[in-house]
């Protein structure tokens, strides 16, 4: 049998591999929405016990084998929390097995031992990402509505990094949290992960418009990722914020003009973020319904799971063909279709915004994005 990090090798995508039209980047299966935690943002609204109507083994297989139809994408096993269902080892094994990059999302709770994550990285796990809201178990304890979540989920870490598995930290800036930025930078910087993706919270689930951090606040959040991720040991990317990249754009063209006031020019590299694949981690211009296919629990297709518009079901229709195909998936790519100042912004085509957020807030998911303080030099239609 191909040991887990060859077949994670292999299954690395090439940059013609990615063609957002024909294929995601990233799929995402909401394997249950059973959790022990009570997290304040929860997009799924996750609950105790789970749902009878889930996915079943056999099911959850067939939908494996057609997400390595579209070729080789991330494929994330989330909830919700993945470890409520007793075959989650064994679907990581088998879509390992097919070719398939796997990481999974699990809950920062006991039910992640030791032993758990041996078996989940013997069984061809790519990446273990899991969720850290605050530099104080108080701050992140607060967030997730369990006490020693906090504790638990760096105890996960460091078991990780002892099995040497890839791990990941998301974190989601809100209100509640976003003046402890510098402290949260400093623990990144202390534990040894791969990535750091800085979700912007969208307002749905049991997340609330007044959970919101600002349009301002969130373009000094990104200013202060542009400024880390220069000297940071994990690479950073941001989920829900799209135009954070108009910010990396922003900052490298003044400092390609500040260098050539100094000095004569040199080529320019690669831009920060840019990257279309780097194994298990990020990819240009992904969003929702555009590099991007999210499957609930009970087999509902969204572009998304922040975006809950359903344009069909794996159990009665070809996920490939909705993702290729449906309506809905077509405008989320079609950045000319964009309306409001989204629609004439001049960073459109490598942002788009939040087309997530701009459905919680205004109900149309083609609208702008409400929550970017940026003003395009034309005015908005």
């Amino acid at each position: 049998m191909t040991a887990p990090s060859d077949r994670a090798a292999q299954a690395r995508p090439t940059l013609a591999e990615v063609d957002f039209d024909r294929a995601p980047f990233i799929v995402i299966w909401e394997t249950t929405q059973a959790c022990d935690l009570a997290c304040l943002h929860c997009r799924a609204s996750a609950v105790p016990r789970r749902d009878p109507a889930e996915l079943s083994t056999i099911e959850a297989k067939r939908l494996i084998d057609t997400v390595r139809r579209f070729g080789r994408p991330l494929f994330v096993l989330t909830g919700g929390d993945p470890l409520k269902r007793d075959d989650t080892v064994e679907l990581v094994r088998y879509a390992a097995d097919a070719g398939l990059r796997v990481a999974m999302t699990p809950s920062g709770t006991p039910l992640m031992t030791p032993g758990v994550l041996a078996a989940l990285r013997d069984a061809g796990l790519a990446r273990l990402a899991v969720s850290l809201d605050g530099s104080t178990p108080e701050i992140h304890d607060d967030f997730r509505g369990v006490n020693g979540s906090w504790d638990w989920t760096v105890r996960m870490l460091d078991a990780a990094h002892a099995l040497g598995l890839s791990t990941q930290i998301n974190t989601t800036v809100s209100r509640h949290n976003v003046a402890d930025l510098e402290p949260l930078i400093a623990l990144m910087e202390r534990l040894a992960i791969a990535l750091w993706s800085v979700f912007f919270i969208v307002p749905t689930g049991r997340a609330r418009t007044a959970d919101l951090a600002t349009a301002e606040e969130f373009e000094v959040v990104f200013h202060r990722l542009y400024d880390l991720s220069k000297t940071a040991p994990f690479d950073i990317k941001t989920t829900a914020a799209p135009h954070y990249r108009r910010v990396v754009l922003q900052r490298q063209r003044e400092e390609r003009r500040a260098r050539a006031r100094s000095e004569p020019p040199t080529p320019m590299t690669a831009g920060v973020g840019f990257s279309m694949a780097d194994g298990v981690g990020r990819a240009k211009g992904v969003g929702d319904g555009d590099g991007f296919l999210f499957v609930n629990h009970r087999g509902e297709i969204f572009p998304s799971g922040f975006l809950p518009v359903s344009a069909g079901n794996v159990r009665t229709h070809d996920l490939i063909d909705v993702y290729r195909t449906h309506e809905l998936f077509r405008a989320l790519r079609d950045r000319d279709r964009l309306e409001g100042k989204c629609g004439v912004c001049e960073y459109r085509s490598v942002c788009g915004g939040s087309r997530a957020r701009a459905y919680a807030m205004t109900g149309n998911w083609m609208a702008a994005d409400p929550l970017c303080a940026y003003a395009p030099r034309l005015h908005a239609r």
